[in-house]
């Protein structure tokens, strides 16, 4: 009875076994929350539906001479994809932390055995399961309702794990970063989505990111939202697409590099902004 008591105390005492709790926690939350479903989950999804359906009755699209015509689903969907990793962790996360310190839920969980590891590890655990099946259902969506091809180069795929991997991550951290901004649970939304709208409209996801100005192209490059679309772009888009890019190239080392930077940097602002409890409460 004894030898049981103390492996369920240092079960508790692990952050990785408390963090492995707090991700289910979190999915039963977010599967219960339908507006989250709803803006974070589906909005990538109904997008790409949307714009096919609007701007692609016409047949394939050609944005230029020189590169081959393709559908209009197929050249959305790499946007769609950054955008939903984008919604699902710097989104999701800024405005459901907000809301949880300005409730309470916070306070009273600082004063349990729960660590800010293990409270990081089930947000982010949550961010990883609903991105993947976000994705997972986008790319099933684009090919059966809306006909796009996918590549069949393994190369490109492993290509599409590390721009996600990097990306769910690194968006979930700033995410968490910038929970600490707004005041209120009803100032998050008017804080964090004007954030991430922005981004998607100077980042490649909405506008094709070669007719922006040159200008507008080098200020969406300091954020990680161009690198993640610019590296979708690189899997899903014919080889022929590069000389629509910076530079006419796709630069994957540049997508990696700054994709790392900005990992760290939101790993570095979570730890450094993060509280229980607002200092100015």
């Amino acid at each position: 009875m004894s030898v049981t008591i103390e492996r369920g105390r240092r079960a508790v005492k692990n952050p990785i076994a408390l963090g492995w709790w707090r991700t289910r926690f979190e999915l039963v939350q977010y599967a219960r929350s339908g507006d989250t479903l709803f803006f974070t989950f589906l909005f990538p999804i109904a997008m790409l539906g949307l714009f096919s359906v609007v701007f692609g009755s016409d047949g394939d699209f050609q944005p230029t001479p020189g590169v081959p015509p393709i559908s209009v689903a197929e050249l959305y969907l790499p946007g769609m994809l950054a955008a939903g990793l984008l919604l699902s962790g710097f989104q999701n996360l800024a405005m459901d932390i907000a809301v949880e310190r300005s409730e309470g839920t916070l306070k009273r969980l600082g004063g349990t055995p729960l660590s800010p590891v293990s409270y990081f590890l089930g947000k982010i655990g949550q961010v990883a399961v609903t991105g993947s099946l976000q994705a997972a259902l986008l790319l099933v969506f684009a090919v059966v309702a809306l006909g796009a091809e996918l590549p069949s180069d393994p190369a490109k795929w492993a290509v599409f794990a590390w721009v996600f991997l990097l990306g769910i991550t690194g968006s979930a951290l700033l995410g968490v970063a910038l929970s600490s901004v707004p005041r209120t649970a009803k100032s998050a939304t008017a804080v964090v989505v004007p954030i991430a709208l922005v981004l998607q409209f100077i980042s490649g996801v909405y506008l094709f990111f070669y007719q922006l100005p040159e200008w507008l192209q080098d200020f969406a490059s300091l954020f990680p939202l161009k690198w993640m679309a610019q590296g979708m772009r690189y899997v899903f888009l014919p080889d022929d697409y590069a000389a629509l890019e910076q530079n006419g190239e796709w630069n994957l080392a540049g997508v990696a590099i700054a994709l790392l930077v900005w990992l760290v940097v939101g790993l570095v602002l979570s730890r450094l902004t993060f509280r229980w409890i607002r200092r100015d409460a």
